[in-house]
């Protein structure tokens, strides 16, 4: 790594250009084919993988251009639901309402077995063709999916639990395709733990203290996979990150991160460059991540970029981050990310940026002061 020895890795997104989104517009109308929208979104990523890997990153990701959003990506073609899975249905539940006021929605089940349309292996295949570095892939979480099925009444033919058992076979399948392909590292995307504490009177699912039965529903994933192969799988945890806008940001992290840290992972990547007080959060951090995991030492990777600003933070902003999280944090067991990927979903004109095209150049910047500063905080702390 270049006299790096402190871990760094993305999450995953990328801004989409504004081309792809245009053409997945076009998609949606019926006015291209597949095909078509698929041809620019491997110019997209191509130059995702091409310039990711310019900014000196130890590990990379193809920046999600392929994909739908990370939660929706096993269901459906489009984010507006164009080709959508067998056994869904569109208008779901809400999954979030941002504090902008807009919202995301997932898919309803309404009729069982629940399978994947596409698992992530089907996207890791094709950039790692294109690809020189190792790649990492985020995956969705079965909490996430969970919230398919309805909340207060049973499908007829189709237990709760019997979709638990499908989606978590779905889920484990997922993982263990990427592995197979090569993949080094696999990270679970859990931004509704945040936001199963908030309470939303908007939104029914965040008043049901769902939280502990998403941590069982993530464990009986994780408990599928041995210790060796939890080091390489991550969870992340956010307030949200979608058109520049957050959903659970006012949660505090003291809520959330006791029960997190009882996931069977190897490593979290946690949200933080935006928190108000960074060493409050290391603090906690330190006291709850666990040194066995059932058989595996818990890392944190800190954010140390935040994805919805489009100030540039520098490379010694980062490394003051770590020196500072390395009081609290075993430095062994210390890494840096990003707060979020930079644009979960496809359609995301990124407001404080101006456009999507100028989020990308400046996520690219932001990706080289996280791998800089992880480079000087390396040195810094004699690691």
């Amino acid at each position: 790594m270049g006299g790096m020895s402190i871990p760094t890795e993305p999450v995953g997104s990328l801004p989409r250009p504004a081309k792809l989104q245009a053409a997945i517009s076009s998609f949606d109308c019926g006015k291209i084919t597949l095909d078509e929208l698929r041809s620019v979104q491997d110019e997209a990523c191509l130059d995702s993988i091409t310039r990711f890997e310019a900014t000196g990153s130890p590990i990379i990701s193809d920046g999600e251009q392929r994909i739908s959003s990370f939660a929706t990506y096993p269901l459906t073609d489009t984010l507006a639901g164009t080709g959508l899975a067998e056994g869904l249905a569109p208008h779901g539940q809400y999954f979030a309402i941002f504090d902008d006021g807009h919202h995301r929605q997932l898919p309803a089940l309404v009729k069982g077995p629940f399978r994947y349309k596409y698992f992530a292996v089907d996207f890791f295949e094709k950039a790692k063709a294109m690809a020189a570095l190792p790649l990492k892939q985020a995956v969705i979480a079965p909490s996430m999916l969970a919230l398919l099925y309805p909340l207060d009444k049973e499908i007829e033919g189709y237990t709760r639990e019997e979709f638990y058992s499908d989606l978590l076979d779905e889920a484990e399948k997922d993982i263990r395709k990427l592995f197979d392909a090569g993949c080094g590292r696999v990270s679970i995307d859990f931004t509704e733990g945040r936001l199963a504490l908030k309470k939303d009177p908007r939104n029914p699912w965040t008043g049901k203290n769902m939280l502990q039965t998403f941590v069982e529903l993530n464990n009986r994933l994780l408990d599928r996979f041995s210790a060796v192969e939890r080091k390489n799988i991550g969870i992340h945890t956010c307030p949200g990150g979608d058109c520049d806008s957050t959903h659970s940001a006012e949660v505090d992290y003291a809520e959330l991160l006791p029960s997190m840290f009882q996931m069977n992972a190897g490593y979290f990547l946690i949200q933080l460059a935006s928190e108000p007080d960074k060493e409050r959060i290391y603090k906690l951090i330190g006291d709850n991540m666990r040194p066995d995991a059932n058989g595996v030492p818990q890392v944190a990777f800190i954010g140390v970029i935040n994805p919805l600003n489009p100030r540039v933070e520098t490379a010694q902003e980062v490394c003051d981050d770590l020196v500072l999280a390395a009081k609290y944090i075993p430095k062994d067991r210390l890494g840096s990310t990003d707060d979020c990927g930079f644009s979960p979903f496809s359609i995301d004109v990124k407001p404080k940026h101006g456009s999507p095209d100028f989020a990308r150049d400046i996520a690219f910047q932001k990706i080289k002061a996280r791998v800089d500063g992880t480079r000087l905080a390396s040195a810094a702390l004699g690691v």
